[in-house]
C-alpha cells in the first residue's frame, strides 16, 4: 500500500499513447497511469495554501489562491479569461515583467475536438499541455500571434460561429461528434476572419490526436470537492483533461483543487 500526504497541484501530462500522467502531491509525483484500476483514497486535511504566494487560506479562489491573489495577481486578471482585454501590448498590466514572459510572446489560436469543437488560445511552449488539460481528441492550429491580444481578437471574431467552451460532462462521457473534419473546420474559420487577422493564419495542416488513460467512460457524471466533503475514494477508471475517474462514476477536478492537503 502506497500512501502520501501534501498539497495537490494540477496533474503533469505527457503526450504519449495514451497519454502519461503524474500527479503532484507534497513531495512525491505519483504515476497515475500505473495506479489505473486500483482502489485510491484521498482525505482532505482541512488546510488550503495559495498556490500564488503561499500562504495558508481559509478558501480557494480561481482554482488555488487566496483572495489578496485572486484581487492582484496577473495570473487571476481580466485577460486570462477574455484575452481580447489584454493591455499588455500597450505597457499596461498587473505585472509587466509577468507579461513580457506570459502575454507578449507567441500566442497559439487551436481548434480542438473535445465533444463538439471549440476554439481555444494558448502561449506556443503550452502545446500541447492545454490540449491534454481540456480532453482534446483532436487538434489544429490556426493561427500564431505575437502576443495575447492578438490572439483574442481571433477569437472573438469565431465565438460568434464556434464556441471557446469545452463541455465538460460530454467530454468525459466521451460523447463526441467525431463527424467534424478539424481541417476542414478550419477553412471554415479563416473566412470568418479580417483582413488583417488572416495575416496570422498557419499554413499546416497536421491535425494531432490524443488518447488518453481510460478503461471505462461513466454513463453518468457527478463531480466531487472537497469543499464538501473530505474522503474521497473509488477505483481509479479513467484519467481525462484534469479529471479523475472513478468506477462510481464520480470525477475529481484536480486543477480545481490546487493547493488543498490531502493524504492520499
Amino acid at each position: 500500500m502506497m500512501k502520501m500526504k501534501g498539497r495537490l497541484l494540477k496533474m503533469n501530462a505527457q503526450l504519449t499513447s495514451p497519454i502519461s500522467y503524474s500527479l503532484p502531491v507534497g513531495d512525491s509525483n505519483i504515476s497515475m497511469n500505473d495506479l489505473m484500476n486500483h482502489p485510491i483514497r484521498f482525505s482532505f486535511d482541512n488546510e488550503i495554501y495559495c498556490i500564488d504566494c503561499g500562504k495558508k487560506t481559509y478558501k480557494s479562489f480561481n482554482q488555488g489562491m487566496c483572495y489578496p491573489c485572486f484581487q492582484s495577481s496577473p495570473l487571476a486578471s481580466e485577460c486570462i479569461i477574455h484575452p481580447e482585454k489584454c493591455q499588455a501590448h500597450l505597457g499596461i498590466g498587473r505585472d509587466m515583467e509577468w507579461e513580457r514572459k506570459y502575454h507578449l510572446t507567441p500566442q497559439i489560436v487551436y481548434l480542438a475536438l473535445t465533444a463538439g469543437a471549440k476554439v481555444g488560445i494558448t502561449r506556443k511552449p503550452q502545446i500541447p499541455n492545454r490540449w491534454i488539460d481540456q480532453g482534446a481528441i483532436k487538434t489544429i492550429v490556426l493561427a500564431e500571434t505575437p502576443n495575447r491580444y492578438l490572439a483574442g481578437m481571433i477569437e472573438v471574431s469565431l465565438k460568434k460561429v464556434i464556441s471557446d467552451k469545452t463541455h465538460w460532462q460530454k467530454m468525459l462521457k466521451n460523447d463526441i461528434d467525431h463527424s467534424i473534419d478539424l481541417y476542414e473546420l478550419k477553412q471554415q474559420m479563416i473566412s470568418y476572419l479580417s483582413s488583417d487577422l488572416q495575416h496570422y493564419v498557419v499554413d499546416d495542416s497536421q491535425v494531432t490526436s490524443l488518447e488518453f488513460p481510460v478503461v471505462e467512460f461513466p454513463q453518468k457524471i457527478k463531480s466531487l470537492s472537497f469543499d464538501k466533503q473530505s474522503v474521497i475514494e473509488g477505483t481509479l477508471t479513467g484519467i481525462k483533461g484534469q479529471y479523475l475517474m472513478f468506477d462510481t462514476h464520480f470525477v475529481l477536478n484536480v486543477r480545481k483543487h490546487q493547493g488543498y492537503v490531502v493524504s492520499m
